[in-house]
């Protein structure tokens, strides 16, 4: 692909902020916690299973994105995945049980938003030559965008009308954005760059390896406390506002995606993705022992902004290295650790809480991880210059 001089990169990253943002209500999903728990009378390791599902099958929908994506026009995908998406939210919404939850929330709603959020991340890189990181970086700044925004009005919505009004509220978001983002991107003219038949190369197993790793740990060191963030300040004193904790982290985390695909194209990547991780464990060894809301909120906008450079610097790093075609299935493969550390993480820090009355453990244990993410970074970056 050419580099863009019509704006039509401009009209491409604009459709794909635009779905990335409504989308990433997804990871607010902290504020229905405790009105699962009290709908259902289930626990809150049975109800971290909510979240830790959407994102398995998130995942699977990034993995075998890169066969899909070139199956529709752009602008019909696009309304597609919001019209799943939409569906999946409207389940949950009449759901008389929790595995029904399960099915609308976790598993359409869930795999809608992993179509959703890797061809926006795909495209715009393809639609942006030579600035890939920037584009990659604004759209998961998007995503991030759209988790910080939607925890207060979610919040707002749960204890106005309840699980209902908030799901059937969030549907109705979906629905509204999938014209406007289908039309910029129809008009655009872009078409998805596949790779076809022989076209395609063996990818290196090191690489993907060490990044699978690097990856997989670092997203859950930040997945453990995301997914737990309202009971997280709860624990620390701040159980009156629970959807402030949620809006801090997304905040940050839409600031660090920003700063992590801008810092990629300015910086060696294995640095990047070595130090990032390091600061991720810092802020976790220290909440872990925070007892002053102030000191907590700091904390866990430091472990937003990381997760958020985490999450836009190893797409950016994938395209760089294995070019705009074959990266889709790079990150494909290597984004299958993010979502067993979506499906693991949450879970783990659920049943960790139950077992413990707290989240110390939990954040512990996440700050390890962090330090697995760093190593595996360091190697890959040792590996690079051998």
């Amino acid at each position: 692909m050419t580099a863009d001089t019509s704006g039509r990169g401009k009209r491409v990253l604009l459709s794909a902020s635009l779905l990335a943002g409504v989308l990433g209500s997804i990871h607010a999903f902290s504020v229905f916690l405790e009105p699962l728990e009290t709908q259902f009378q289930a626990s809150r390791g049975m109800v971290s299973l909510t979240y830790s599902m959407a994102l398995a099958a998130l995942t699977l929908a990034v993995l075998s994105g890169h066969r899909v994506f070139a199956l529709l026009p752009p602008g019909r995908l696009v309304v597609a995945i919001c019209a799943v998406a939409a569906a999946g939210a409207v389940v949950a919404a009449f759901a008389p049980t929790l595995p029904v939850v399960w099915l609308g929330y976790s598993l359409l709603f869930g795999g809608a938003n992993g179509f959703g959020y890797g061809f926006g991340l795909q495209i715009a890189a393809q639609a942006n030559p030579g600035r890939e990181g920037f584009a990659m970086g604004m759209v998961t700044a998007a995503y991030g965008a759209g988790a910080a925004v939607s925890p207060a009005l979610l919040s707002w919505a749960v204890d106005t009308g309840g699980m209902r009004a908030a799901m059937l509220g969030l549907a109705m978001a979906i629905a509204a954005v999938a014209p406007v983002s289908g039309v910029l991107i129809a008009r655009s003219g872009v078409a998805f760059q596949a790779a076809i038949g022989t076209r395609r190369v063996r990818l290196p197993g090191w690489p993907v390896a060490l990044l699978w790793l690097g990856y997989g740990a670092g997203a859950a060191a930040g997945l453990m406390a995301i997914g737990h963030a309202a009971g997280i300040a709860g624990s620390a004193g701040l159980a009156g506002m629970r959807w402030l904790a949620p809006v801090v982290i997304a905040v940050c985390n839409m600031c660090g995606s920003f700063s992590g695909g801008w810092l990629s194209d300015r910086m060696a990547p294995g640095r990047l993705l070595a130090g990032l991780p390091m600061v991720s464990a810092a802020c976790l060894v220290t909440l872990a022992s925070a007892s002053e809301i102030g000191l907590a909120l700091l904390c866990l906008g430091g472990i937003g902004f990381t997760y958020g450079a985490i999450i836009a610097a190893y797409p950016a790093a994938i395209a760089k290295r294995f070019g705009p075609v074959e990266s889709a299935r790079a990150y494909g493969r290597v984004f299958t650790a993010w979502g067993l550390a979506g499906l693991g993480a949450p879970w783990l820090a659920g049943v960790l809480y139950d077992r413990t009355g707290g989240y110390v453990l939990a954040l512990l244990a996440a700050a390890l991880l962090a330090l697995v993410s760093t190593l595996a970074a360091v190697a890959l970056l040792r590996r690079a210059t051998h």
